[in-house]
């Protein structure tokens, strides 16, 4: 039975989750066509929803429930680069992290299209809804983008990444008040490290509803996946002793996040 692109959790909070790389779903004639690498599906934000869930009462969750193989719902629907000159992955996936190739025919154009319309456009078109039904309510809507990754990835970037990684399209997406409390809470952390607008600045998501003016503010976040996995290698265990503490902080950040609502909304 296929599963709906995407879920969502109503809230009457101005902060809205997105979520959209924590699905695993993928159509059998999709997952069939993945290489043996592929089919492992190494580059999940593996319970980044589990790590969020609870920690803002009344906070909204949009999630995607197909994995970003099928199509990622976090680039633009054009399939331009996000980072021109730099080793990324497109719209539809055609290796993994580590630059291997994941399918045994590549998708064409007219596959990629009909994934477009049965998959990115459902999830964006919900996330838009809630933006708007939140601002309504609010005269603000705040999207905080949930992401992970593995700390080391020599494809895409140097050396280790640290802990909290903080997009904010290098300061347009959102109020600086919002861009300063994240950033201060990070800091404050202890026994992690973060940084602003490193190698990840905020991905399509952030960059599309990130429109301060109109009173929809983005931010995106991007967790290295030693902060609350086992290992960052298969089968991705989630531990709860480094997720307690984890989220322990990403629960001050939302609620800090939060309280700055009622001064932004138009």
């Amino acid at each position: 039975m296929r599963n709906e692109p995407v879920t969502v959790t109503r809230g009457d909070s101005p902060i809205v989750l997105g979520l959209p790389h924590t699905g695993t779903y993928l159509p059998d004639e999709i997952f069939d066509n993945l290489t043996p690498r592929g089919k492992e599906l190494s580059d999940t934000d593996w319970h980044i929803h589990r790590l969020y869930e609870g920690l803002l009462p009344g906070a909204t969750m949009v999630r995607a429930t197909f994995h970003r193989y099928v199509i990622d719902a976090n680039r633009p629907p054009d399939g331009a680069s996000l980072y021109p000159g730099q080793n990324t992955t497109g719209l539809v996936p055609l290796t993994d992290f580590d630059g291997t190739p994941i399918w045994l025919e590549q998708p064409d154009e007219a596959e990629i299209a009909a994934r477009r319309d049965a998959f990115h456009a459902p999830y964006h078109a919900a996330l838009m809804a809630e933006m708007e039904r939140v601002r309504a309510k609010h005269g603000v809507a705040i999207l905080y983008d949930c992401h992970s990754i593995r700390s080391h990835i020599p494809f895409l970037f140097e050396g280790k990444l640290p802990a909290f990684n903080i997009g904010t399209g290098k300061g347009t997406t959102c109020d600086p008040s919002i861009e300063a409390a994240t950033a201060e809470v990070c800091a404050a952390a202890e026994g992690y490290t973060s940084v602003l607008n490193g190698r990840f600045t905020g991905g399509w998501t952030t960059r599309h509803y990130g429109r301060p003016e109109e009173g929809f503010h983005a931010i995106q976040m991007e967790l290295a996946q030693d902060t609350h996995l086992e290992s960052e290698l298969a089968p991705y265990a989630y531990d709860e002793g480094k997720a307690a503490k984890l989220r322990a902080h990403l629960a001050e950040l939302l609620q800090r996040i939060e309280a700055l609502a009622p001064a932004l909304a138009k």
